[in-house]
């Protein structure tokens, strides 16, 4: 007789695993979450202080990523830990461009099997980056599709991040003009972009991953350093530097008719990005367009005030982690 755990769904396997992670969820939960836990639904109040309040939405996942993580996370929970930022950082980054708090954050986790040791570390490496952002874990699906015989274990993985600001202080670069600087805010190196060239060589080259587990250090968050800045320094314009690199992504935040003029010498690039040019034998106007090149975040600044901005950012890392930056650029 046929049932759904034949046919590769787990139930109780799935119910159980939501139990295993009520904790974590509740822990990110900020004061303006409403209802309990287990509902069709989550609830949230937007935070006190706003006159006119204007939501902001992001949605990302981590890509070929989250394949290869999967590969190997055998044995070391920490690196599933990882990629749970990764998934987080790609959503809140973008959403906080436009000056935006994070608010909550929903994941869609897609599995073959219901597998605790790959999930929970997972899941609670989304717990513990929403409370980095300081956003809530408001809730997620997971979704157990069956794994059929000779099917290699998948994972795929998606976020979604809603955010708040006030009306007046929405960050959308109308105001960059020429002769502005640009600040690069150093990444921990690939973040989530460029992996499914990554996972090309790892089919030209066996120990490639293995040989180079610097290739999946968790994607860096800056909510809270944006925070901090724009409370203090006239941002006029911020990029998150994902696919695309800074040659697609700066012009994002840029008025019609201005460009970003970027200086790549301006600072050191990580080795590993050396690593996988060499092996793939990339070109270099390739790497600029694929990769982040040690550049996660940037900021569009009045030349006036680039000293203020960089000490800011300097005080910000004797305080909490290290957010290297650069004066990389200008407008023209």
């Amino acid at each position: 007789m046929l049932d759904y755990k034949t046919a590769g769904v787990d139930i109780d396997a799935g119910n159980n695993f939501v139990t295993d992670i009520k904790d974590i969820i509740k822990s990110t939960h900020r004061p303006e979450v409403m209802g309990g836990f287990g509902g069709f639904n989550g609830m949230m109040r937007i935070p006190e202080g706003y006159n006119k309040p204007i939501l902001v939405s992001g949605t990302d996942g981590v890509g070929n990523k989250g394949y290869l993580t999967a590969l190997g996370a055998t044995g070391n929970p920490d690196v599933m830990k990882d990629v749970g930022q990764d998934l987080v950082a790609m959503c809140v980054n973008d959403v906080i461009t436009c000056g935006a708090e994070p608010l909550y954050f929903l994941d869609y986790i897609k599995c073959n099997t219901i597998n605790p040791e790959l999930l929970k570390p997972l899941v609670e490496g989304i717990g513990d980056a929403c409370k980095e952002a300081g956003c809530t874990l408001l809730g997620g699906e997971t979704a157990e599709h069956g794994q059929r015989p000779g099917d290699p274990d998948h994972l795929e993985l998606a976020g979604f991040c809603t955010g708040v600001v006030e009306e007046e202080n929405i960050i959308d670069g109308r105001d960059i003009k020429k002769g502005d600087k640009i600040i690069g805010i150093e990444s921990s190196g690939l973040h989530c972009n460029g992996f499914s060239l990554v996972r090309y060589l790892t089919f030209r080259h066996k120990l490639f991953l293995s040989e180079h587990p610097e290739i999946l250090a968790p994607t860096k968050i800056y909510a809270r350093l944006v925070e901090k800045l724009i409370d203090n320094i006239p941002v006029l314009g911020m990029a998150n530097i994902t696919g695309g690199g800074l040659v697609e992504n700066l012009p994002r935040c840029l008025p019609k008719g201005l460009r970003a003029e970027v200086d790549y010498t301006a600072w050191k690039r990580p080795e590993i990005f050396n690593v996988i040019q060499n092996a793939g034998e990339i070109e270099e106007e390739e790497m600029k367009r694929v990769f982040n090149l040690g550049i996660g975040y940037c900021l569009i600044v009045p030349p006036d005030v680039v000293n203020d901005t960089l000490y800011v950012l300097r005080a910000y890392d004797s305080l909490v982690e290290s957010f290297d930056s650069f004066v990389i650029g200008e407008i023209q």
